[in-house]
């Protein structure tokens, strides 16, 4: 009898430690006890190279030199692939969840979970619409709107003294923010410009081969057009392809005046060299501003509900070297 209430009160002894470890570790299936801070990652997928430095900023900013453990869950551009993965992210009881959504619609319920598990949601780059703000914890970003009227306002200046403007329009991915808000802005311009017209709109899912596809269409239908409104910079190089293959003159030379967003390296380098005409920036270096909010977090402080970054945009007519060089991405 001895022996065996002995051998209970080991059990007891044990069970309470290892309670006690996992108290210690927060359920983190690394174990927080090494001192890490485990931050999963939804990542809409690799379609651009806006999202290529976007992803590569979060893996810099976020190993374990600098104290943490990242989970990249790539969703390729499909919905139901995020929710997945926030849901594997509260399930493995990750410290923070950080996601770039696919489009702005339902994520409440997979947003309601974390948020029952306790888990800080911080949502990057595009936005999302909900029925309750608090299911997350705070985004960062851009402002669409703010670009695609930065580059309407370019066009108003330089079309000036046209009676009539035929404009090109190619979408990014129907329904997400970025899409949405520089769609908003050219609409806007061309509401306010009696003269501008948009011939032809259609989605190129910011990828260099659906865009390149989208002008191919375009040019065995209009003989004429004066304006490409691409909404990211892979789509503005598909449809430069296009161009080039049909002889049809572009950029700072004359004939059709592109446009694009995102001012990456490449952009930026096919901006000098005067193909593009003018590019506006979209920053992808999310990875510190989101290091800066976690940080607050720990501390106890209270993060902006909404943070957008600063951004530039660049002309063909006056961008230098200088420009790209100063560039990190």
């Amino acid at each position: 009898m001895k022996k065996f209430i002995a051998l209970g009160l080991c059990f007891l002894i044990l069970t309470f430690t290892a309670c006690n470890q996992g108290n210690k570790d927060s359920g983190s299936p690394f174990g927080n006890n090494d001192g890490f801070i485990v931050v999963g990652f939804s990542q809409v997928g690799a379609e651009s190279d806006w999202r290529l430095a976007n992803t590569k900023s979060m893996r810099e900013t976020f190993n374990e030199e600098n104290g943490y453990k990242l989970i990249l869950k790539d969703a390729q551009q499909k919905q139901e692939n995020q929710i997945a993965a926030i849901r594997e992210f509260i399930a493995q009881k990750v410290d923070y969840i950080v996601f770039a959504p696919v489009t702005e619609e339902g994520w409440d319920d997979a947003l309601r979970e974390a948020k029952n598990a306790g888990i800080p949601v911080i949502i990057v780059d595009r936005m999302i619409k909900t029925s309750d703000d608090s299911l997350y914890t705070c985004w960062v970003g851009s402002d669409f709107r703010k670009e695609g009227d930065t580059a309407v306002a370019w066009m108003e200046t330089t079309f000036k003294d046209r009676a009539s403007l035929k404009i090109v329009h190619l979408q990014g991915n129907i329904g997400s923010s970025a899409q949405i808000g520089r769609t908003e802005g050219l609409q806007a311009g061309v509401e306010r410009n009696k003269g501008w017209e948009v011939i032809y709109r259609a989605t190129g899912d910011f990828t260099q081969v659906k865009g390149k596809e989208v002008m191919e269409f375009v040019l065995k239908q209009y003989d004429s057009f004066d304006v490409v409104y691409c909404e990211n910079d892979n789509m503005a190089y598909g449809a430069m392809e296009a161009m080039d293959v049909a002889k049809k003159p572009y950029g700072l030379n004359g004939g059709v005046t592109v446009i694009s967003f995102d001012a990456t390296h490449a952009g930026l380098d096919a901006t000098i060299k005067g193909r593009i005409n003018y590019n506006v920036e979209c920053n992808p270096l999310h990875g510190p501003r989101v290091e800066t909010i976690i940080k607050q977090l720990i501390n106890g402080e209270t993060p902006d509900k909404l943070a957008y970054v600063d951004e530039a945009a660049f002309d063909a007519a006056t961008i230098t070297q200088e420009d790209i060089d100063a560039r990190a991405y």
